[in-house]
């Protein structure tokens, strides 16, 4: 009996050896989660991939989120998604609601942006993007709309920034929903589930101010 109690709590050590190992001191528990911890504790740097969309002629990326004490957040759509992308532009439509409401009366407001990619350049070239946009009622000073013409890099930004976009070979996609959050460097230095919109655009708050005070 106990034997049977010993090996019992050595298992139960064990087991929770190898998950308080495997999961960082249980900060994570799924690949997902280790890439919000990774990109929190080291912020990504993003390619000098080319954009473009209504309003905007073309530039890089970074150099369109370089703005002075700016915050951006950003996520990533395509205009035909009947799906999870109608409750991402929802949630910046909100955002923007917010942000212009506080713009008069809150000092950093101004200085957080909002930013829709999206990863379908074959099918949403810049008008399906204005179509977009003007329907949502996005405002261009605040939400903006761009694509990737290029192929090549638009991979290579999914890629470095954990964006997953996998064709259903329908015409369609399936595709993760989080709202990423660079800072004025251009850097993403935060994740955030779409369900934790209002989250996010309180650390945008957070992250304008200590930016902003910062350059004083």
């Amino acid at each position: 009996m106990l034997r049977t109690t010993i090996a019992s709590i050595l298992v139960i050590l064990l087991g929770w050896s190898a998950a308080f190992w495997v999961t960082d001191h249980f900060q994570i528990w799924t690949e997902e989660g280790a890439r919000r911890l990774q990109v929190t504790l080291q912020p990504i740097d993003i390619p000098p991939v080319i954009i473009e969309g209504p309003h905007l002629a073309q530039t890089t990326l970074p150099t369109l989120l370089q703005q002075e004490n700016g915050v951006t957040i950003v996520n990533f759509i395509y205009t035909r998604c009947q799906a999870v992308c109608l409750s991402l532009s929802s949630i910046f439509q909100q955002m923007q609601t917010l942000l212009l409401d506080e713009a008069s009366g809150h000092q950093y407001a101004k200085n957080i942006h909002l930013l829709s990619i999206s990863f379908d350049h074959q099918r949403d070239d810049l008008a399906a993007l204005r179509t977009y946009a003007d329907n949502l009622g996005a405002q261009p000073e605040r939400w903006r709309f761009v694509r990737l013409p290029q192929a090549e890099q638009e991979q290579t930004l999914l890629q470095r920034l954990g964006v997953i976009v996998i064709p259903d070979g329908r015409g369609d996609y399936e595709h993760n929903t989080a709202l990423l959050i660079f800072d004025h460097t251009g850097r993403m230095i935060r994740i955030f589930d779409m369900e934790e919109y209002q989250l996010a655009l309180e650390y945008a708050h957070h992250l304008a101010s200590k930016q902003q005070n910062a350059a004083l």
